[in-house]
């Protein structure tokens, strides 16, 4: 069976995306087979029905795995919005029954898959009468997270909150990536130690603006 983790974060913009491909990339230079997908996808550019611009394309992109960036998505738009929004607006109806089909189909081709999620871990898939959020299709996927959060100020705050709202749905957040993270900062440095003691989960690894790498506890790899 595959090794899946889903990648969340505080909040929209946080660096999920630059970081799920630094991650992707470091697992396949290890000897990992990891693949990548994304259930998901606003804000994107196409051209002949294909990707050319996504968050798909950079991950792709970026870690060299060999699918094409439109195989790593169920669903996906061009208005940069809440996939519940992006949905009415496209006239779609998000099915998840049709999204954990692909995840099923797409976990056979790898030992190890990562999955994105959209915005924050309450970030909204349907309101259309039916209430299901992104914590609902974690729950269904059945697998641990890893929480994406920035380095500086704020973040003990977003991470205890996310972390209590995760526990209290009966989610298990594996490990904390921070991110923009600056190792001579002060406050970052006790961020770090900070989250880690307040929340008990572990800091996996850092990650510095324009970093090309990221350095990962062995423990990740088990």
């Amino acid at each position: 069976m595959s090794k899946n983790i889903f990648i969340t974060a505080t909040g929209t913009d946080i660096g999920k995306t630059y970081v799920s491909a630094l991650i992707v990339k470091k697992m396949r230079e290890s000897g990992f087979n990891c693949g990548y997908y994304k259930p998901v996808l606003s804000g994107v550019e196409e051209k002949d029905g294909k990707l050319t611009k996504s968050d798909c394309n950079y991950v792709v992109e970026t870690s060299k795995i060999p699918i094409a960036a439109d195989d790593c998505v169920t669903y996906r738009w061009k208005e940069a919005v809440s996939p519940h929004l992006a949905a009415k607006r496209a006239g779609d109806v998000i099915d998840t029954k049709r999204i954990l089909a692909d995840y099923k189909s797409i976990s056979k081709k790898y030992d190890y898959l990562l999955i994105e999620g959209a915005g924050g871990i309450t970030c909204p898939l349907r309101l259309d009468g039916e209430k299901y959020l992104l914590k609902d299709l974690i729950k269904d996927f059945g697998v641990s997270v890893l929480l994406v959060a920035d380095g500086g100020l704020g973040t003990i705050n977003s991470v205890l909150l996310t972390a209590e709202y995760a526990k209290a749905n009966g989610i298990k957040i594996s490990g904390i990536i921070l991110n923009n993270y600056e190792p001579e900062n002060f406050m970052h440095r006790d961020n770090l130690k900070q989250v880690e003691y307040l929340s008990g989960i572990k800091v996996v690894g850092t990650v510095s603006k324009n970093q090309d790498d990221i350095i990962l506890l062995e423990e990740f790899f088990v």
